[in-house]
Order: structure tokens, then C-alpha cells, then sequence
């Protein structure tokens, strides 16, 4: 039997740490949140509009650049700490951003404070892929 290097066993060890990092980045582990697809989420806002804050956490020059989900409003995810007084605990928050890494941070910020959190999984690039609308 051949023995296993201490070398390829910190390299195996590394690769999995980083695939597990890439797992909870993305929100597939360790997740507060759900998670849903552009469409599952146009089809919640439909549903509930009235109960839910569409949040988008990207900076003014992505809005300005790739548009925004209609309704959406604007808090950039470094402001989002000092800014949270302006949600309301009552309501769900469905979170984006560009391609869903920042909403997923977003979402785990919201739902350890006690939010009702869904992040769109894959952002507007996502959102838009599927067909659905923006407003520039």
C-alpha cells in the first residue's frame, strides 16, 4: 500500500477547506435564509408585494449600469449595518445583489437579527437571465 504524502494531505485538506468556503459564501451551508430562484422569487413578490422589502445590497454604480428590480430599494451591504432601522421586522426582506454573494452575506446579517430572509440566489444577473424585467 502506498503511503500518502504530508504534502498531498495538506493540499486535500486546503481543498476542502475551500470548497466548503465557497459552500457558505454561496449560502448552501450553514444557511439562516432560503434561498430562491429568480423565478420562485418573482412569483413570492407577486404573491405577498405588500409583506415584502425587495432589497438590493450592490453600490449606486451597478444600478446605475445593470438596472434594478422594480420596487427595490437601495442599501449598499457596507451600509447596511447602520441602516437597518430603516426595515421593517414585520415584513419578509428579499435580498440581491449582482450575482448573489453579497445578498448571501446580507442575508445572514438580517436573519441572525431576527429577519425573515429569502435571497435570490444567482442576483439581478440571475433575475435577468430568466427573462425577468428591470428598470434603468
Amino acid at each position: 500500500m502506498k503511503k500518502i504524502s504530508p504534502s498531498n494531505i495538506i493540499l486535500i485538506l486546503l481543498l476542502g477547506a475551500g470548497f466548503l468556503y465557497y459552500l457558505y459564501i454561496k449560502g448552501f451551508i450553514f444557511a439562516n435564509f432560503d434561498n430562491l430562484d429568480p423565478k420562485d422569487a418573482y412569483t413570492l413578490l407577486q404573491k405577498e408585494r405588500d409583506r415584502i422589502i425587495l432589497l438590493d445590497v450592490r453600490n449606486p454604480e451597478e444600478v446605475k449600469t445593470d438596472g434594478k428590480i422594480r420596487g427595490s430599494v437601495l442599501i449598499p451591504l457596507d451600509q447596511l449595518p447602520n441602516k437597518i432601522d430603516k426595515l421593517d421586522k414585520n415584513k419578509k426582506i428579499l435580498v440581491y445583489c449582482r450575482s448573489g454573494t453579497r445578498s448571501v452575506s446580507a442575508s445572514r446579517i438580517l436573519s441572525s437579527l431576527g429577519f425573515k430572509v429569502y435571497n435570490i440566489k444567482g442576483g439581478i444577473n440571475s433575475w435577468k437571465s430568466e427573462g425577468l424585467t428591470v428598470e434603468k
